[in-house]
């Protein structure tokens, strides 16, 4: 008889347990020629996310949009890549229109969405809830372009003299230490100043035939516009979008997470918690 209650008082281990998770997915590239910024990936975090310990949960981080070609014309730039953690799914940024040879585009729709070239209104943000519209681009004086979208907020509208600056990011602390991620990049200009970059690693704008600013890795943050004239290229390039990332976050006591093949990625303590950052790749995860 006491061995049978010994048996049922004993301690089991659960078969699910709950993580607190970022998904971000990557940053557009910027436009050409008057390019709009690109918008920021979609951001979407939850404190709790219940999981089975069973499972390979799949994990997918995006890759950034490239920035428009200097010698494709006005061939948008590429949009950001979709990041996944299980059933959550974050929507690549939209890329930043492109104006040559009088040819006006808007910004692309995506997490958030790219700012428009001159004259062009910006992308909208798709699904809403994951970040923000682009700016929209001017056709008057120096002509500016629209900003990207960021995760925190609009991109800023382009002006007569100036271009739309980024979207601002969303700081987060599910590091322990708060971080600004998914920033829009600026807008570029013909000839004045150029838009900068939102906070959270959003590329900067250029005037003129100088390459638009890169998105930051792992922010999943926007490239900046270019301001090179319309005519025949080549032409200064838009900024590269960054790539994206998936944080995840749960009680030590719960298991040992394994970071399976394909995926890029490293475990850190944080007091009674662990802290994954997956930087890279398509994969799987699970705990025991």
């Amino acid at each position: 008889m006491l061995n049978i209650i010994a048996a049922q008082l004993a301690p089991t281990t659960p078969n699910t347990m709950d993580v607190e998770y970022l998904v971000i997915a990557g940053g557009a590239g910027g436009g050409n020629a008057i390019g709009g910024g690109g918008g920021a990936g979609g951001l979407k975090t939850a404190a709790s996310f219940s999981v089975s310990k069973s499972l390979n949960i799949t994990v997918t981080v995006g890759g950034g949009g490239a920035g428009a070609s200097n010698t494709n014309g006005t061939a948008y730039g590429g949009a950001g890549v979709n990041s996944i953690f299980s059933t959550i799914t974050s929507t690549g940024g939209g890329t930043g229109g492109c104006s040559q040879s009088g040819l006006v585009q808007p910004g692309v729709a995506g997490g958030s969405g790219g700012g428009g070239s001159n004259g062009g209104a910006g992308g909208a943000a798709s699904p809403a809830s994951q970040g923000n519209a682009g700016g929209s681009g001017t056709a008057a004086g120096v002509v500016g372009a629209g900003g990207g979208g960021g995760a925190g907020a609009v991109g800023g509208a382009g002006t007569s003299v100036v271009g739309g600056a980024g979207g601002a990011g969303l700081a987060n602390s599910i590091t322990g230490t708060s971080i600004t991620y998914a920033g829009g990049g600026g807008g570029g200009t013909l000839g004045g100043t150029a838009g900068a970059g939102g906070s959270g690693g959003g590329g900067a704008g250029t005037a003129n035939n100088n390459n638009g600013g890169n998105g930051d890795t792992n922010k999943g943050s926007g490239g900046g516009g270019n301001g090179s004239p319309a005519g025949s290229p080549p032409f200064g390039s838009g900024g590269n979008g960054g790539s994206g990332v998936v944080i995840l976050r749960y009680l030590s006591a719960d298991g040992t997470i394994t970071i399976g093949a394909g995926l890029t990625g490293t475990t850190a303590p944080d007091g009674s918690y662990k802290v994954s950052t997956i930087t890279a790749g398509t994969g799987n995860v699970s705990w025991a």
